[in-house]
């Protein structure tokens, strides 16, 4: 019987150092997310980098260790969007982050994750690898959003100049970057398809 074994499999992952991390990310949201309601910005701004240094070195483990799991593949983009994805709600709920960026952000995932889901349940496409300016938008999002909590514990005019520059990049990228990866997909799943004869061998 392979369930069990798989299971077993399953649950030895969970405990690899890099997937250990990952989760550390992730126990970090609800209380990255209540120090921000509550106005607590130290306190944010350092469960943040707790978040960005255990990003970091999930990755750097993976490889020092060798503890390349299938879980982790799974995990670790999860993780981070869900960070990321939650990050720009709050910011957008206690005002910091202007409404029609969050808004931006989220109708480019919501429809790349349609798309993808589509072409995945009917077997047309299954290799989703993002491209260079998906990519850029996303380190984007996440200097972005670092720049934004900064300047609430940091009062600087360049860094204030850098936000809006930053907020106006990310709206931009948002419909461009979806745009992108919907004539990539476009032009795979129309591309020519080698037909092979039924009688030829080799």
């Amino acid at each position: 019987m392979g369930y069990p074994q798989t299971a077993v499999t399953t649950l030895r992952q969970f405990g690899a150092a890099p997937n250990l991390l990952t989760m550390l990310r992730l126990f970090t949201l609800p209380f990255l997310v209540i120090t921000i309601l509550d106005g607590n910005w130290g306190w944010a701004f350092g469960l943040l980098w707790v978040a960005g240094v255990s990003d970091g070195l999930d990755g750097l483990l993976a490889r020092w260790l060798q503890q390349r799991t299938v879980l982790g593949q799974y995990l670790d983009p999860i993780a981070d969007k869900l960070l990321l994805s939650t990050l720009f709600v709050v910011l957008t709920k206690v005002g910091v982050i202007p409404r029609y960026v969050t808004v931006l952000v989220f109708s480019r995932d919501l429809g790349i994750l349609l798309i993808a889901t589509l072409l995945f349940v009917t077997n047309t496409l299954r290799d989703f690898r993002p491209s260079l300016l998906g990519k850029l938008n996303t380190a984007v999002q996440i200097l972005g959003v670092l720049t934004v909590m900064t300047c609430q514990v940091v009062s600087s005019g360049k860094l204030l100049e850098a936000k809006a520059l930053l907020l106006w990049t990310i709206a931009l990228l948002a419909p461009v970057s979806a745009a992108e990866y919907a004539w990539i997909v476009f032009r795979r799943v129309s591309g020519p398809v080698v037909v092979q004869e039924a009688g030829s061998r080799k």
